[in-house]
């Protein structure tokens, strides 16, 4: 194997990671909107500010 396809493979292998990170997004997960708030609001105390 010489050194320019070890080039070449590092490069592609980069190249395709960064296509992945940075490329459109394909979750399929549903668009289910705001969830209701379920709970006891925060109450603050003297010792938190």
């Amino acid at each position: 194997m010489n050194i320019a396809k070890s080039v070449q493979d590092l490069v592609q292998y980069l190249a395709e990671g960064f296509a992945r990170i940075f490329g459109p997004n394909d979750d399929q997960y549903p668009e289910i909107g705001v969830q209701p708030f379920e709970g006891e609001p925060y109450q603050t105390r003297e010792a938190d500010s």
